[in-house]
């Protein structure tokens, strides 16, 4: 554990949830290749030449999703869906086809990349904490929250969407000291991403400690509040 600035008192806890309370890259290549399986069988045509070429396939419409609708970069979730109804109308699929297909399809994503238990040194240290501190749970990504069994410790759970925009913006650290009643500087917020996590939470006024675990995600470019090695370093803190 190391500081590089005085922590001042706190209020209430915000975890990042992907690469902080579990290492989500595993998971991420097991839930692509999930769905390359998916996209052979009920789309063959985008498989014929092979692996590489159903992936690429499929990732192209990212660009073009983004292109007609910037906003979306904001929501992965709508993100991801948007380009699953594009690559299928490519395919010959009327538009409302493409949309309830995507769905389907995006379910079936959507389940694979939930498809974990958390880690038990995580489940045990966020119970602990919840006796003392408000925890709510501050994430760009889309794991399905009620999945990871911790809806009962978290007071709320905030995702970005086409109006609320992703971290490193202040949105979603406005919203949850507003809910919580607190000001931005009584909020810690524990996240392993050194753009999304810690200069998010510091442009918007919030404590941050950055977890220097996983080795994903953009590095520091401005010094935290404190830095962790492992998430348990924070019982000995707090």
């Amino acid at each position: 554990m190391k500081f590089y600035r005085r922590l001042a008192p706190i209020s209430a806890l915000s975890f990042d949830l992907d690469d902080t309370l579990y290492s989500n890259r595993p998971i991420m290549v097991n839930a692509e290749k999930q769905m390359l399986s998916y996209f052979s069988e009920h789309f063959p045509q985008t498989a014929e030449q092979g692996e590489q070429a159903c992936r690429r396939y499929w990732r192209q419409f990212r660009a073009q999703a983004l292109s007609e609708q910037p906003n979306l970069v904001h929501d992965v979730s709508a993100l991801r869906l948007h380009s699953y109804s594009l690559a299928i109308h490519a395919l010959g699929y009327s538009i409302e086809q493409s949309k309830s297909l995507a769905k389907i399809a995006f379910a079936h994503f959507l389940h694979h990349r939930s498809d974990f238990s958390l880690p038990a040194t995580s489940k045990i240290l966020l119970e602990k904490l919840a006796t003392k501190y408000p925890l709510v749970a501050i994430t760009n990504g889309n794991v399905n929250f009620e999945k990871l069994g911790l809806t009962e410790l978290f007071q709320h759970i905030y995702y970005p969407s086409i109006d609320i925009n992703r971290k490193p913006d202040s949105a979603m650290f406005n919203l949850a000291c507003q809910q919580l009643m607190i000001q931005p500087a009584q909020l810690l917020h524990i996240g392993d991403c050194g753009k999304s996590d810690v200069l998010g939470a510091l442009q918007s006024g919030c404590q941050v400690a950055w977890l220097n675990k996983y080795d994903v995600g953009h590095k520091i470019s401005v010094l935290p509040t404190l830095e962790l090695s492992s998430l348990e370093q924070l019982t000995a803190l707090l």
